[in-house]
C-alpha cells in the first residue's frame, strides 16, 4: 500500500443476489461472491437488506455474518424492523440509508438534519449493541454537522451526483460536485468523523477520489459486479484495488 492514510475497499454484493432472484433458487450465491472478493483483496463486505428484500435476504445476512472473516457492513433503512435485525445479528457496521420502494437503487443521501429526532434513538440503539454506525449523506455541511451531533462516528459521502456528471461529460457539474465532496470530506475529518464514500464509482472515479487523504473507505458494488460478468469477480476486485492504490500514491492535501 502506498504511503498515506489507509484506504479500505468494501465490496457490495447486493447485485449477485439480484441475479439470483431473477431466476430463483440459490445460484449465484452472494456469500460465495463475498468470500471470493475477500480472497481477492476486499477489506470488508457490504450488503443492503432492503425492506422489500428485492436482492439480499435475511438468510444471506445470517450466512454472511457466520461465514466471512472480514467486517460485514449492513446497509439498512432506519426502521424499527431493521434496527431489531441489526441488533440481533450484530454486524461490524450498519450504514443508515434512505429507502423508497419505487427506487431502482438508493437515490440521494439520508436527510439526517430533517430526521434527527427519529434517528437519534436508533443510532443510540445500534451503538449500544456495539455496532459502528455510518450515515449515508450528501456532502452538505448541515448534514455533516448533524451527524456529529447525533453521535455517528462515520459518514459515507454519496458520490452519485459527481459520478453521473462525469459520465454525462458535464464539466461544470463535475467540478461543482467534486468541490462539494472535497470540502465535505475536509469538514467531516476536522469534526472527528471517519469519512467513507460510495455510489456510482468505477475504476477511474475511484482512482480520483482516492487522492483525497480524508477518505478512509470506498464501498463499491454495481460496477464491480457488472464488470465481473466479463472478467471475473476476483479480477475486478484486484483491478479496483490497483486503481485505489494509484490514486493514493497521488495524495493531495
Amino acid at each position: 500500500m502506498p504511503t498515506g492514510s489507509p484506504l479500505r475497499l468494501g465490496v457490495n454484493i447486493d447485485h449477485v443476489a439480484t441475479i439470483r432472484n431473477a431466476r430463483g433458487g440459490r445460484h449465484p450465491d452472494p456469500v460465495r461472491a463475498a468470500l471470493l472478493a475477500i480472497e481477492a483483496g476486499a477489506d470488508g463486505i457490504t450488503a443492503h437488506l432492503r425492506e422489500d428484500r428485492r436482492h439480499i435476504s435475511d438468510d444471506d445476512i445470517a450466512r454472511l455474518k457466520a461465514d466471512i472473516v472480514k467486517p460485514l457492513n449492513l446497509e439498512m433503512a432506519a426502521t424499527d424492523e431493521m434496527i431489531a435485525i441489526a441488533t440481533r445479528t450484530r454486524p461490524h457496521a450498519a450504514c443508515l440509508v434512505p429507502e423508497r420502494r419505487a427506487e431502482r437503487t438508493t437515490e440521494g443521501g439520508l436527510d439526517v438534519a430533517g430526521q434527527r429526532t427519529e434517528l437519534g434513538p436508533k443510532i443510540a440503539a445500534l451503538r449500544g449493541a456495539g455496532i459502528r454506525v455510518s450515515l449515508f449523506i450528501a456532502p452538505d455541511p448541515k448534514q455533516i454537522e448533524t451527524a456529529v451531533d447525533l453521535g455517528a462516528p462515520v459518514i459515507e459521502i454519496h458520490t452519485g451526483a459527481w459520478c453521473h456528471a462525469l459520465l454525462d461529460g458535464d464539466h461544470a457539474a463535475t467540478d461543482r460536485e467534486w468541490e462539494r465532496i472535497r470540502a465535505g470530506a475536509t469538514l467531516a475529518k476536522s469534526l472527528g468523523l471517519e469519512v467513507h464514500a460510495g455510489h456510482g464509482l468505477d475504476y477511474a472515479s475511484a482512482e480520483t477520489i482516492s487522492t483525497l487523504p480524508e477518505i478512509f473507505e470506498l464501498n463499491i458494488g454495481h460496477f464491480l459486479i457488472g464488470e465481473a460478468v466479463f472478467t471475473g469477480l476476483a479480477q475486478t476486485v484486484k483491478a479496483m484495488r490497483a486503481a485505489m492504490d494509484r490514486g493514493r500514491a497521488k495524495l493531495v492535501g
